[in-house]
């Protein structure tokens, strides 16, 4: 195995790469409406139906004829008569979302009438059709409500309840394999207590797999697997019904890192060293169609290689739409210093109106990122950035 990397891609060209070679699930499903929330639509909606599928009140108040308000205001009320039937001279009462009678046009806001007896004083003019919502005025029958490839909101759903749905075709969830990988890992359902030096408790996976359940996919969380090329290649083989697989360290070049050459002869290395700091050692492959992610073992080194790289792979694998991130424009409150060459991902925290980069020991401390608000990406051509600058801050999920 070489001891240096023989190429460092750019993060782009590296991405690029990869998603060139994803296919897009095409595999569906029918779900209820109660669990599909941030699913993505397998078919186009139709409506079946006009919704309102009759003329309701828009507001509490008195259904009438337009014409027999002409010319009122407060100054010069017109008295009707109270019925159960709208005809001229008369009016009924009406609440929001109720049915407007045959007859009545128009609905009087309760706020523009008092009543007295069985007459209502109407104090405002209205012209037909106010506060009357008609027949498919919200949604009309054989509207396309929704397209194929629509990501669905809790509004959305409510939309096709509305329009009597109980069931919706999604595509499936690329379901992920997530392969921890390392001699020195020791696992959290069989350590309690401190582990001895040189062992740590395996917790990359356990990250790696929730970011995958945040981002739409299903993780095969695995067991540890030894840093050994015939282990890490056995456990790559018998995952390789996934729709993706993810190995968690062994990515650098030491004597123990076998991760990327197992990838290279299973399949084709596609990217190994990318212009990310901190990230460096990230590998990307593809294995019988099936991509593959090599994670740096570092945790924010791994954690920088799964917004980058898993995160883009899993909305193509399950045509989830993208959706641009929020960017907050803050000035910092003291100098960030990059390398040249790489993509810097910087942790910031919020200090009132500006944000600070966190210094401490790169990426090998998770906890700059669980301390962190957000963080900050500095390009490869761009030395850094000055005290007081203005920078794009990107939220942590």
């Amino acid at each position: 195995m070489g001891r240096i990397f023989k190429k460092r891609t750019s993060v782009d060209e590296a991405l690029n790469l990869f998603l060139e070679r994803i296919s897009t699930i095409k595999k569906t499903e029918e779900i209820s409406l109660e669990t599909c929330t941030d699913r993505v639509l397998a078919e186009a909606v139709i409506s079946e139906r006009n919704v309102p599928h009759y003329r309701r009140a828009a507001m509490d108040g008195y259904a009438v004829r337009a014409s027999d308000t002409m010319g009122t205001s407060p100054s010069n009320p017109v008295m009707l008569q109270l019925s159960d039937r709208v005809k001229e001279g008369t009016s009924t009462w009406v609440h929001t979302g109720a049915l407007v009678p045959e007859g009545a046009n128009a609905v009087v806001m309760v706020e523009d009438t008092i009543t007295a007896g069985n007459l209502v004083e109407i104090r405002a003019q209205v012209y037909p059709g106010k506060n009357v919502g008609n027949i498919g005025e919200d949604i009309k029958r054989g509207e396309v409500v929704f397209e194929e490839g629509h990501l669905l909101r809790p509004c959305d759903i409510a939309v096709l309840a509305s329009l009597g749905f109980g069931r919706v075709k999604v595509f499936k969830k690329p379901v992920v394999a997530v392969i921890p990988t390392g001699d020195e890992l020791v696992s959290r359902q069989e350590e309690r207590d401190v582990p001895p030096p040189g062992m740590v408790l395996e917790t990359n996976g356990l990250m790696s797999s929730l970011y995958v359940k945040k981002w739409g996919g299903i993780p095969r969380y695995l067991d540890i697997v030894p840093d050994n090329p015939d282990n890490i290649k056995r456990a790559i083989e018998a995952n390789l019904d996934t729709d993706m697989i993810l190995l968690s360290g062994g990515t650098s070049v030491g004597k123990r890192d076998h991760a990327s050459e197992v990838v290279a002869a299973l399949g084709e290395l596609l990217v190994h060293g990318i212009g990310v700091s901190p990230g460096k050692p990230s590998a990307l492959g593809i294995i019988s169609n099936t991509p593959v992610v090599c994670l740096p073992g570092y945790p924010v080194a791994g954690l920088v290689s799964l917004y980058f790289f898993v995160r883009p792979g899993i909305r193509k694998l399950a045509t989830i739409p993208e959706i641009p991130e929020p960017i907050l424009k803050k000035r910092l409150a003291a100098k960030i210093s990059s390398k040249i060459g790489y993509v810097n991902f910087v942790r910031v925290v919020f200090e009132g109106d500006k944000v600070r980069p966190l210094t401490g020991n790169g990426d090998r401390v998770l906890t700059s990122v669980a301390k962190a608000d957000g963080y900050v990406l500095v390009p490869e051509n761009v030395e850094g950035y000055e005290e007081g600058e203005e920078v794009d801050v990107f939220l942590i999920e």
